[in-house]
């Protein structure tokens, strides 16, 4: 009869405990660091030299015709940027700018020395369906070349576990 007058009241519907309690912290948390801090590997001067060699291949690449070395840069950056615990956040806009630099240098080394750079970009354009002016056409280049090389980056990420 007990067990009818504590209904409604508090406490009458205790179940006991449903876990198990925490346990009992072993020792300090780990200290946080700030994402600012450099966690990479090698000294920024050798990457900065990677990064300008990288750029170099694919401007070489460009003037031979070789349309899918920015690709391959990303693969390559990938995979340094990967095994040197660069953030994928530094990594990308480093390869997009890497590819957009490589291949305006061949563009504007054809310009400066009188090749119809201009009048070929337009007649692209044209071509393509886009608005025929010359900045059309070398942007989306450039948009090209970045892309494959954001490609080549996301692809070597995916395929090398983290360390």
């Amino acid at each position: 009869m007990s067990d009818l007058n504590r209904l409604g009241k508090r406490g009458a519907y205790r179940l006991g405990r449903l876990g198990a309690p925490p346990p009992a912290p072993v020792g300090p948390p780990a200290p946080h660091y700030p994402s600012w801090v450099p966690g990479h590997r090698g000294p920024g001067l050798l990457w900065l030299l990677g990064s300008l060699a990288a750029a170099v291949l694919i401007a070489l690449g460009a003037a031979a015709g070789w349309w899918f070395l920015p690709f391959a840069a990303g693969l390559a950056g990938g995979a340094a940027a990967r095994y040197g615990r660069w953030r994928l956040r530094v990594a990308l806009p480093a390869a997009a700018l890497v590819a957009a630099i490589g291949w305006a240098i061949p563009l504007g080394w054809q310009a400066l020395h009188g090749a119809p750079v201009r009048a070929t970009a337009r007649a692209v354009a044209a071509l393509a369906g886009l608005p025929p002016h010359a900045s059309v056409a070398i942007v989306a280049t450039l948009v090209v070349a970045v892309l494959q090389a954001l490609a080549g980056l996301w692809l070597t990420w995916a395929l090398i576990p983290r360390q």
